[in-house]
C-alpha cells in the first residue's frame, strides 16, 4: 500500500460521511413539511392542486400553495369538485431539489455498480411527488425522445423528456442524461406549465414544446406545425389509454358480477336410461333406406 491509498481512503470517507449527512437533512425537511395538513383541490378536468388552505371569495376560491401565503392560484369554485387529504410528500422547493440531486451525485461516486432503477419506477416516482399521471408523462417522453435517454435534438435538448440546458440547470439537473433525474425534473417543469396555465393540458403542453413565451404571444397554441403535430399526438395517444383502461374496467366488473353457473354432472349410461346401448333408440327404417337407395 502506497502513502497516498490512506489519505485517498479518509478523503472517500469523508465525502460518504457528509452525503450521507446531506441525504438524511434532506429527508427530515421533506418529512418535516409532510408533517403539514395540506389538501387536494380536485378539479373537473381530472387534475388536482395541492394546497396549504383555502379561502372562498365569491365564484372564485383562492387555493394557498405555502404556509406564508406567498404563494397561492385562484381558481372558479364550480370546476372544483372536492377536496382530499394529502397521503403524498409535499412538492420539493428547488433548494431541497438540488439538495437530494447533489446528495445522490455524492452517493454515486462510491457505487461501483451503480443499478439503474426501471423506467416505469422512475416515471411512477416522479409523477407521485409531482402528483401528474404516469400515462401522461410518458406519452411526454414517448413523443419528446422516444424512449431514448441517450437523445439530443438539434436545438440542444437531452435525455428522456428534451430538457434544454437552461431549462435544466434551472430545475436543479446536473446530469440530464440520467433518467432519473431527467424525469424528476421534465415532470417538475410540466407540472409548473399546468399549474401556470390553470391545468390546460393543451397550452400547458404547447408550452413544453414551444416556450411559455410563444403560448403567451399567440394567446393558446402557437400556429407551429410542429408544436399542433406535438399536443395532438400527446393528446391522442393518452386519450387511449385511459379509453383502454376504462374499457377494461368496465369488462372486469361485468365479469365480477356475472353469477357462475355450476357445472352438471354427466350421468353414467346405468344411471341415464336414455344413453344406456340397452335403450338407445333404433335407426328410423326410413332413413336406413334413404341412404342406400338410388338417385
Amino acid at each position: 500500500m502506497t502513502r497516498s491509498e490512506p489519505f485517498a481512503t479518509v478523503r472517500a470517507a469523508r465525502i460518504a460521511v457528509k452525503a450521507t449527512a446531506l441525504f438524511f437533512a434532506v429527508i427530515v425537511v421533506l418529512l418535516a413539511r409532510s408533517a403539514t395538513a395540506a389538501e387536494l383541490a380536485i378539479l373537473r378536468n381530472g387534475f388536482s392542486i395541492r394546497h396549504e388552505h383555502r379561502l372562498a371569495m365569491g365564484t372564485t376560491t383562492r387555493l394557498y400553495l405555502a404556509a406564508d401565503d406567498s404563494s397561492f392560484t385562484d381558481v372558479p369554485t364550480a370546476e372544483i369538485t372536492g377536496y382530499e387529504k394529502d397521503m403524498l410528500l409535499p412538492l420539493p422547493t428547488p433548494a431541497e431539489t438540488h439538495a437530494a440531486m447533489a446528495a445522490r451525485s455524492e452517493t454515486a461516486k462510491f457505487e461501483s455498480v451503480r443499478s439503474e432503477p426501471a423506467l416505469n419506477e422512475v416515471v411512477n416516482s416522479a409523477s407521485a411527488a409531482y402528483h401528474l399521471d404516469p400515462d401522461l408523462v410518458n406519452s411526454v417522453i414517448h413523443a419528446e425522445s422516444g424512449f431514448n435517454a441517450r437523445a439530443v435534438s438539434p436545438k440542444g435538448a437531452r435525455g428522456l423528456m428534451q430538457l434544454m440546458p437552461a431549462t435544466a440547470s434551472q430545475l436543479g439537473v446536473n446530469d440530464a442524461f440520467d433518467p432519473q433525474t431527467n424525469v424528476e425534473g421534465g415532470s417538475r417543469y410540466l407540472r409548473e406549465l399546468l399549474e401556470r396555465y390553470n391545468f390546460d393540458l393543451v397550452k400547458a403542453l404547447a408550452a413544453y414544446n414551444a416556450g411559455p413565451e410563444r403560448v403567451e404571444q399567440y394567446q393558446g397554441v402557437p400556429p407551429f406545425r410542429e408544436t399542433r403535430a406535438y399536443v395532438a399526438r400527446i393528446v391522442h395517444e393518452y386519450n387511449t389509454k385511459k379509453i383502454a383502461q376504462e374499457k377494461e374496467a368496465k369488462q372486469k366488473q361485468v365479469a365480477a358480477q356475472t353469477p357462475r353457473k355450476a357445472p352438471s354432472k354427466a350421468r353414467s349410461p346405468a344411471q341415464n336410461p336414455a344413453q344406456s346401448p340397452a335403450h338407445r333408440a333404433p335407426k328410423p327404417a326410413a332413413t336406413a333406406i334413404a341412404a342406400a337407395s338410388p338417385r
